[in-house]
């Protein structure tokens, strides 16, 4: 599907003759957030910009994180300083751009002595040569000083630094077991990463650049300097002619160096598989719990959709791109002994309502285990075919921003266009409001829409933000927003996603676009996609 600068379904390139008529300058392939990250930014600079993704936005590693725009605490413990230094930076400056689905967060990280690094990483190394004595424990006084860089690393001003807590007799202490009685608090931020990807898609398109879902790019071959890319998609065979390819392709990032531009190149791509759970809601507050394990490893357990604790993530080693990745039995089983380590009432695998997982694209540097990988990005350019190649390798989503700006700066010198970032500060659609104005903003919405439901109204301000009222338009009842698919999903939200937000199929909905498929059955689903289809 084709969007035009409204973000509305277009005809404009039903033939191949019509796709090859105009020369672009950058083809992106892959509709993740580095891919849509990396259009919005070129469209902004004034280059013309195509996009294809050959399923729906986020529907792979992009919607598949742990929600978190977050610095990396655990990164310092690899020396990552340069990788911590920028997610910390960029939180708030995300943060500001999108306050209707991102927001602060407190995270309570509980001490205790039995706590023990991995044994690969380099502080690990470390501390096992000048003190033996600690036997691989991470100390008080480490964390604490961890802790203190990443306070001061990110220069902050909205979020609040790190406190000791007293565990005892409160509400972070009292679903825990009674060991843990001192713990840090810091901060991060929370984000609804798939809606990340569907706004800056639509921001990109009202930019001017064409997103294209559903469409699978099959060659890419190069003449005189110019690529032309094959294409399969809904309105069957095109062929697109750019300056420039930029390889965002994700887990597949491999696949299109060596088998569809067959390049001349040595880069590869590894995969780790990243698994969580969802369980019923473990604790009464809005904080969220770092766990450290006694193999070295973490995972949060975080506030999830009101109802729900989110618990993640693993790392395991993945072969294949495209076999589909699965929470495994044993990934569950891990995850709920981790948590039970620290709650008082075990999580057991009774406790799951929903699982995912996703395969994190990491640049191989060649260590030694899934979890010692870099999380930091690598950008490429490959020129050996003729015409040049970005080819975009690892990467956080909270420096996705940052990777754009980087990725400009290395396309600008060869194909032109602005040179100044523009991204830093300017909201994504919805956005356009204060951080501290989202209750305002939810109050507002409630008083215009008295038929809406506290819940309601909430879901749709962290949903769309100031665009929840042209949304609505002017309803006047519940009825007014036509057919209800089931938990507030009514028939006038999906035609707005479906509009502007590239939204096809019920999935894509329900599962990325929002998560109300933890609250309908699988009838309303299928009513929904039945209706889509037909729509």
């Amino acid at each position: 599907m084709i969007y035009d600068t409204k973000g509305t379904e277009t005809k404009e390139f039903d033939t191949v003759t019509d796709a090859s008529s105009e020369q672009l300058d950058i083809f992106v392939i892959g509709g993740g957030i580095n891919g849509c990250g990396i259009a919005r930014d070129a469209s902004g600079r004034g280059l013309s910009i195509a996009l294809a993704e050959m399923n729906d936005l986020a529907s792979a590693t992009s919607s598949a994180s742990t929600k978190l725009f977050h610095g990396g605490l655990r990164y310092l413990e690899y020396f990552e300083f340069r990788l911590v230094r920028e997610a910390l930076l960029e939180r708030e400056t995300l943060l500001r751009a999108m306050p209707h689905i991102s927001w602060p967060m407190r995270f309570v990280l509980p001490m205790h002595k039995d706590m023990r690094f991995e044994s690969t990483t380099p502080t690990s190394r470390l501390l096992n040569t000048v003190m033996p004595w600690m036997k691989g424990r991470r100390p008080t006084w480490l964390i604490r000083f961890g802790l203190f860089l990443y306070d001061t690393l990110g220069g902050r001003q909205i979020l609040p630094g790190t406190a000791k807590l007293d565990l005892t007799n409160t509400p972070e202490g009292a679903p825990l077991k009674s060991k843990f009685r001192l713990a840090y608090e810091y901060s991060d931020c929370w984000i609804e990463d798939a809606r990340l990807v569907a706004l800056n898609a639509r921001d990109a398109a009202q930019r001017g650049a064409r997103i294209m879902t559903r469409t699978k790019v099959t060659a890419a071959t190069q003449q005189d300097g110019i690529w032309s890319v094959t294409l399969d998609g809904p309105d069957g065979t095109q062929t697109i002619q750019a300056r420039m390819l930029v390889n965002a392709a994700g887990p597949w990032v491999g696949d299109i160096i060596h088998h569809k531009a067959r390049l001349n190149s040595r880069e590869d791509v590894r995969l780790v598989r990243g698994s969580h759970i969802v369980t019923k809601r473990l604790f009464d507050h809005d904080k969220c719990y770092f766990f450290q394990g006694t193999d070295g490893r973490i995972i949060f357990a975080i506030p999830y959709e009101t109802d729900y604790t989110l618990i993640g993530t693993t790392d395991h080693e993945q072969e294949d791109p495209d076999q589909t990745p699965i929470c495994t039995d044993a990934e569950k089983d891990y995850l709920c002994a981790f948590a039970s380590e620290y709650f008082e009432r075990p999580v057991t695998p009774d406790d799951i309502i929903w699982s995912y997982s996703g395969v994190r694209p990491l640049y191989d540097d060649g260590a030694t285990s899934a979890t010692a990988a870099t999380r930091d990005y690598t950008l490429k350019i490959d020129q050996s075919a003729g015409a040049p190649v970005l080819n975009i390798f690892g990467g956080k989503i909270t420096t996705y921003r940052r990777l754009a700006e980087h990725a400009m700066d290395k396309i600008v010198p060869l194909i032109g266009g602005k040179s100044a970032g523009w991204t830093a500060g300017v909201p994504l659609p919805g956005g356009d409001f204060p951080v501290t104005g989202v209750q305002d903003q939810i109050d507002a919405l409630a008083k215009d829409y008295p038929f809406l439901t506290d819940r309601w109204a909430k879901r749709l301000i962290k949903a769309y933000g100031t665009d929840a009222k042209i949304l609505l338009g002017d309803a006047q009842t519940a009825a007014d927003l036509g057919r209800d698919f089931g938990a507030t999903l009514t028939e006038t939200e999906v035609r707005w996603l479906m509009t502007h937000e590239f939204a096809q199929r019920a999935e894509d909905v329900v599962w990325r676009r929002n998560k109300l498929g933890l609250r309908m059955t699988a009838e309303q689903i299928a009513a929904l996609d039945t209706w889509m289809v037909a729509a």
